[in-house]
């Protein structure tokens, strides 16, 4: 995710803890939706799409911390 931020990434994972938490929670239903889409874990097409849409929600977050981070850098 974000490839074009890996500095960014790096730095505020030990600078930020709620970039922390916001990255850990994106991957944690990253990983959720991809058992419930194999039939890993129980889940219905609605709760799988209510998932992706909170994951996307905290991916937008993401990208604005990245932003911010990546414009105080220049």
């Amino acid at each position: 995710m974000f490839p074009e931020f890996r500095d960014q990434i790096s730095q505020l994972k030990v600078s930020d803890l709620n970039f922390v938490r916001l990255f850990e929670k994106h991957n944690t239903l990253d990983q959720t939706i991809r058992h419930m889409e194999a039939h890993l874990e129980p889940g219905t097409h609605e709760e799988i799409e209510q998932l992706k849409k909170e994951k996307l929600l905290i991916k937008d977050a993401l990208y604005n911390i990245l932003k911010k981070a990546g414009n105080a850098m220049n």
